[in-house]
């Protein structure tokens, strides 16, 4: 392989030079050099482009005698460990591993069924655990609708001093919008329900 490749490399060198005195004749106005050396120069690129064929086959030619190799080893590995299996044969007997087989099986079946019934318990928990928040957040959102939206702005703790009293005129005022709230909080609370 090595010695196709230098082979090109020096071909193409030499196509150089060539192409270099094509230069010069036609410079100096030589015509028949120029068609000879031309000549030259097209037998040189077959040449090469046989070189790549010719590497490319040998590389074919290598990869499948390493493919061939590797089927040796490969059935080579084979016919040992069928001598290993029939000793194994002879040393374990196949009803006795039966039998421990399919009484793996059973245990490892009682296993999945129980591994299958913890699940769902703990899948039953999480479904309880969603519906809670679920139902919180629902009770939430109606309260929300009944207040207004007063029930957001309520703080949750108290922390300041009491507000001081608004005059009579605005208590009267205010107690009667209150009636009307409670009123209609009542009425669509019935909604609700119905």
């Amino acid at each position: 392989m090595r010695v196709i490749d230098r082979q090109i490399r020096d071909i193409q060198r030499e196509q150089e030079k060539v192409k270099r005195s094509i230069k010069d004749a036609a410079k100096k106005g030589q015509k028949d050099v120029c068609v000879i050396l031309a000549k030259e120069m097209i037998q040189s690129k077959k040449a090469v482009n046989k070189l790549y064929a010719s590497k490319a086959q040998m590389n074919s030619i290598l990869l499948s005698m390493k493919n061939q190799l590797a089927l040796l080893r490969v059935s080579g590995a084979l016919q040992k460990s069928t001598e290993v299996m029939k000793a194994m044969q002879s040393l374990v007997k196949v009803p006795e591993v039966q039998a421990t087989m399919r009484e793996l099986s059973k245990e490892m079946m009682k296993a999945g069924i129980i591994e299958e019934m913890l699940e769902d318990t703990f899948e039953s928990m999480e479904d309880e655990d969603e519906m809670e928040e679920e139902a919180e957040a629902e009770v939430d959102k109606i309260l929300f609708e009944i207040t207004a939206g007063a029930l957001g702005k309520a703080p949750s703790k108290v922390t300041d001093a009491l507000p001081e009293p608004e005059p009579q005129g605005a208590t009267a005022a205010s107690e009667e919008e209150e009636e009307e709230d409670i009123e209609e909080m009542q009425s669509r609370l019935a909604a609700l329900r119905s």
